[in-house]
């Protein structure tokens, strides 16, 4: 192996080490509000870090230590009301970078809804919440640290919907083009669909 490889793998080591894996938002109860894979996992191993979750996140005391390590990677989390945020993290990452991320976005959350996040704003705004996510978060990597800037960027591109729309007209449909699939569903559509009934 040359030395140009061995470089190249250590890069690519060391930037899979700075960002998340996966973030997920859960309530109390153990529903899942806000779910997102950085990482390549499939189905039945998404299924299986969401259980996970529910069974060793939920029970914890407000005490206890807020990093589970599980093997390839390790959940960091913060509670936030009703709220969990938890974070799959590598385990070569910094966990208290992590909490800090953790906090950012939820500043970020209550800067664009004008006060404490909370599960109703997830359910009935899913797609402004991971609008925030995904201008702050590429990969999994943190790109955008400024609270201001990021809100900024949503209401431009809120202003930038409302001019390209006729007064009247739904919008919901325009919003939401680009989600992933788990992502339509969550917002009861079909996938690939236009439209809040999926009607295209």
């Amino acid at each position: 192996m040359t030395d140009f490889d061995q470089a190249a793998i250590k890069s690519k080591a060391a930037a899979a080490a700075c960002g998340w894996n996966f973030i997920v938002l859960m309530s109390r109860q153990g529903k899942i509000r806000l779910s997102e894979f950085f990482s390549s996992y499939t189905e039945s191993q998404k299924k299986r870090i969401l259980r996970d979750i529910a069974a060793d996140v939920l029970p914890r005391q407000a005490k206890m230590c807020n990093i589970i390590e599980k093997g390839e990677y390790k959940f960091v989390y913060r509670r936030y009301a009703s709220l969990y945020f938890i974070v799959g993290a590598p385990v070569e990452m910094n966990e208290l970078i992590v909490l800090e991320q953790i906090h950012l976005f939820v500043e970020a959350l209550d800067g664009y809804f004008n006060s404490a996040v909370c599960e109703l704003d997830l359910v009935f705004s899913l797609h402004k919440s991971l609008m925030i996510l995904f201008e702050m978060f590429i990969g999994g990597m943190l790109c955008e640290s400024n609270r201001r800037e990021v809100l900024q960027q949503i209401v431009e591109a809120e202003q930038m919907v409302e001019q390209m729309t006729k007064p009247g007209e739904d919008t919901s449909s325009q919003l939401d083009d680009g989600l992933s699939f788990q992502e339509q569903f969550q917002l009861g559509r079909k996938p690939g669909a236009r439209g809040p009934r999926g009607n295209r």
